[in-house]
């Protein structure tokens, strides 16, 4: 059996990082694995309105912030759902996936679970996807997930389905199988 000791999962705070957390939780049960929850702070300093900020304390917002993530990750995953699960939670300063990176290489992940937003082409050409990134230049395998797509699942017969794959586009639901 491949161990798994440690799983990382990058959050955004989105749906598809909720997912990828659900996806990590079942994992981490199964192979006893601990599980890293990282948010990635944007640094204050190198955004666009960064010069326009004359009077505020850029490390006072980036402290906030950083505070303010770790409260959310907390939520996520609270003490009382946790069980015998190992959870650390973690925020870093920076460009997201070099931040990811850093951060898989440094608590030796063996796994990284992380969402994807399933853009279409040209966003995704234009956006970039922070996913890919990580998923090019990881230091272990990368498992992504993303969201059931947000259209009217009655026309497809999935409505009430709870199966993260209940409405892919690309087979049957797992209950026609």
């Amino acid at each position: 059996m491949i161990p798994l000791r440690t799983i990382l999962v990058p959050v955004d705070f989105s749906d598809a990082s909720a997912l990828a957390l659900r996806y990590a939780r079942a994992l981490a049960e199964a192979f006893g694995s601990a599980v890293h929850l990282l948010h990635v702070v944007q640094d204050p300093y190198v955004q666009p309105w960064a010069a326009e900020a004359l009077g505020v304390s850029l490390a006072g917002v980036l402290e906030r912030w950083e505070q303010d993530a770790l409260a959310q990750l907390e939520r996520l995953l609270p003490p009382s759902e946790r069980g015998s699960l190992a959870v650390t939670c973690a925020t870093r300063v920076g460009h997201p996936f070099v931040e990811i990176l850093g951060y898989a290489a440094e608590t030796h992940a063996d796994l990284i679970v992380m969402g994807t937003h399933g853009r279409g082409p040209v966003a995704h050409m234009l956006l970039g996807s922070v996913t890919e990134r990580v998923v090019r230049r990881a230091p272990c395998p990368v498992l992504t997930v993303r969201p059931a797509p947000r259209r009217d699942r009655r026309a497809e017969g999935t409505e009430g389905s709870t199966h993260p794959l209940a409405s892919d586009e690309t087979g049957p639901t797992p209950g026609e199988r």
